[in-house]
């Protein structure tokens, strides 16, 4: 068996191990995260300005490093926030003040206030052309005739476990913290 086939095998098992882990996780009654774009501040007509805000893309479950949409589409993850007020301006760090933005922007979205909101995430594409391109800075690649998550951009392969493993013990994990 050749390596494009051992990667059509990894893409038909990926789609159904994204299947079953988004019903198993629908089925314990986990609420799905949103998952936003950010869009940065700028100028309307040139002149009046835009606030920051988050655009809509997706529901998905947060999964370590993988974000499963309830459409069983896979991400890798980016950061996150509330959805928080802005408030005054506090002169604490710099990188606070942009965490205190960006809740913002993800409230302006219009998320409620609280909402998780995962953005800034990189879609993963399970066809068989994008299987051959996976790109070392993501988490999922694919080595000895299987698709393998590492705990860390652009850790080796050897020995990661396996996306059905991963995602099998990472939904027991989130329903088990959840209390269903």
């Amino acid at each position: 068996m050749g390596e494009f086939d051992g990667q059509n095998q990894a893409n038909a098992s990926a789609l159904h191990v994204a299947q079953e882990t988004a019903m198993l996780l629908q089925q314990a009654s986990i609420r799905p995260e949103a998952l936003a774009e950010y869009v940065p501040a700028g100028k309307r007509l040139l002149v009046l300005p835009r606030p920051a805000t988050m655009r809509p893309l997706a529901e998905v479950w947060r999964l370590g490093s993988l974000l499963l949409g309830v459409d069983h589409s896979l991400w890798a993850a980016g950061p996150s926030t509330r959805a928080a007020e802005r408030g005054r301006l506090g002169y604490q760090s710099l990188s606070r003040e942009e965490r205190r933005d960006i809740a913002a922007a993800a409230l302006r979205g219009g998320y409620a206030l609280g909402q998780s909101v995962n953005f800034d995430a990189v879609p993963i594409h399970l066809d068989e052309a994008s299987l051959h391109e996976l790109d070392e800075g993501l988490p999922v690649g694919f080595s000895n005739g299987e698709l393998r998550v590492r705990w860390r951009a652009g850790a080796p392969l050897e020995g990661a476990p396996t996306l059905a493993r991963y995602f099998k013990e990472r939904a027991a994990l989130l329903i088990e913290r959840e209390g269903a």
